[in-house]
């Protein structure tokens, strides 16, 4: 169809009579069930090459699945894995030592010395798992989590390890795990997205959107930013308070006409996957309208439940309820929510360069009691039989000193937790070296991560490929093995 450009203010000619598809959908705006969620949403089964999960397999694609649903909490920042979860007495016995790790400088600092944990540590559960008292309340629920803990990865640098955590690459230009799932299993309700993003509602993390990215797979396939503590959680959705003009009737008609577009343009291009998955992304949105406020609305929990995620206290308000938003969105069919803890910069996240003690604990009480209640909630409701939960970061931190008391970027050794579904509970696998510096046994990067959360959802990680620019590329690369030491 050709583009003609249409004089500002006047009034349009349909098709090849005055504007084009493009003209017509920048300047029809909200009314269209949000312009901005076309290249977002999308239910993938429009796409002819996409996977089919096999009901025999329980939905799974190569085998039968365990896992239908996953939520992954991502603490944006790099956690201190010495400070939370890895207990290293040796650090309390070189305290204020000098001790040579081959280096000369790390990511921001020159090495200093030797600095203890700051935090009491106990050993929680029947699993006797340690964990500091920056996490009393996810203490609690040891016995359900499985560790992983020799996670290392390629970089110690933000973006490239957020990419890597979350695409297995660490250049940008991947596809997220999300949108892998969503590629290879669809949507599990008609009405709401199989991928679903909620970022700190201070910002997004660092590399903005491109870590639920879709790359390379169709657009579809992208993650829906939703923001439950802003205003307008999802913009563009609904038309403006202040377009009078726009009716349900004109609403209506003009999707109707966008239809006819759209089919029309479709049967010019047959097999463009783009422009399926943009008709879809319309239908969804037109559903959306509808489902997306009730999901959203969490004045109907009981005051048990909102007690229990900490909607009432200041400090746990905002990741509660992104954690309680999840777990609706989780119960009503989204296949894959990520939860994001920590915005991109020198503050408000993981990246305790400055002050572990007094940085460390704050950051970490957003998140604690939330996490906790979310798996509390999950297990209570019967959903954990079937939902995987994942608490992960893109590194660890030094075992040694930046400044004073804070701690540089490390990638040589971090801890991640897996619960839920298909998963041994009160279990380990890996350990790092006496510092808590590099790994020692049962290394794991995120190919391993990644290839067991796909084995549970029923999908071999060697099978799941797209083609792209003549490589059969898929999520794991060439790498990844499942760990089975941590599955029931």
């Amino acid at each position: 169809m050709p583009m003609q450009s249409a004089s500002h203010g006047q009034g349009f000619s349909v098709g090849s009579r005055g504007f084009s598809r493009r003209d017509f959908l920048w300047q029809s705006g909200g009314g269209l069930g949000g312009v901005a969620l076309a290249w977002m949403l999308g239910g993938g089964k429009a796409l002819a090459d996409a996977p089919r999960p096999r009901p025999e397999w329980n939905g799974g694609l190569h085998h039968p699945a365990k896992v239908r649903r996953i939520v992954q909490l991502f603490m944006n920042g790099g956690v201190s894995q010495m400070d939370t979860f890895d207990y290293k007495p040796e650090l309390s016995k070189r305290h204020g030592q000098k001790v040579d790790f081959g280096i000369k400088a790390a990511v921001t600092s020159t090495p200093g010395a030797v600095m203890k944990s700051p935090f009491e540590w106990k050993q929680h559960g029947k699993c006797g798992r340690w964990v500091s008292s920056v996490f009393p309340h996810i203490a609690g629920c040891v016995d359900d989590l499985a560790f992983l803990m020799a996670m290392a990865s390629k970089t110690n640098v933000h973006g490239p390890a957020s990419y890597m955590q979350n695409t297995g690459f660490v250049l940008p230009g991947f596809p997220c795990v999300g949108a892998w799932i969503s590629y290879g299993l669809g949507n599990l309700s008609d009405n709401l997205p199989a991928f679903v993003v909620l970022p700190d509602q201070r910002g997004l993390p660092y590399n903005q959107s491109g870590n639920f990215s879709s790359g390379f797979l169709p657009m579809a396939h992208q993650g829906v930013v939703i923001r439950p503590n802003a205003p307008i959680p999802i913009p563009n959705l609904l038309p403006p308070k202040t377009a009078r003009e726009i009716t349900a009737q004109s609403e209506s008609d003009g999707l109707a006409l966008l239809h006819a577009l759209n089919e029309d343009h479709l049967q010019q291009n047959p097999g463009d996957s783009r422009l399926e998955s943009r008709i879809a992304s319309y239908e969804l949105a037109a559903r959306m309208q509808l489902s997306a406020p009730e999901v959203l609305d969490v004045t109907h929990e009981t005051e048990p439940t909102r007690q229990l995620y900490g909607l009432n206290e200041k400090t746990t308000a905002d990741f509660g309820r992104n954690c309680l938003i999840a777990r609706r969105m989780l119960e009503r069919g989204v296949r894959f929510v990520q939860v994001w803890s920590g915005m991109g910069g020198p503050k408000n996240n993981w990246d305790n360069h400055s002050d572990i003690k007094s940085e460390l604990p704050y950051i970490a009480r957003t998140v604690d009691q939330p996490i906790a209640a979310l798996l509390k909630d999950l297990k209570q409701r019967g959903l954990l039989e079937d939902t995987l939960v994942v608490w992960t970061t893109e590194f660890g931190r030094m075992p040694f000193t930046q400044g004073a008391t804070g701690r540089d970027h490390n990638g040589g050794t971090f801890v991640t937790w897996l619960a839920g579904a298909g998963v041994k509970g009160g279990v380990s696998y890996g350990q790092s070296d006496e510092f808590g510096y590099q790994t020692a046994s049962g290394q794991t990067y995120c190919y391993d991560l990644h290839a067991t959360i796909l084995h549970l959802l029923g999908i071999d990680h060697e099978k799941l490929t797209f083609r792209h620019n003549g490589i059969d590329r898929r999520l794991t690369d060439v790498h990844g093995h499942v760990v089975r030491e941590i599955l029931a």
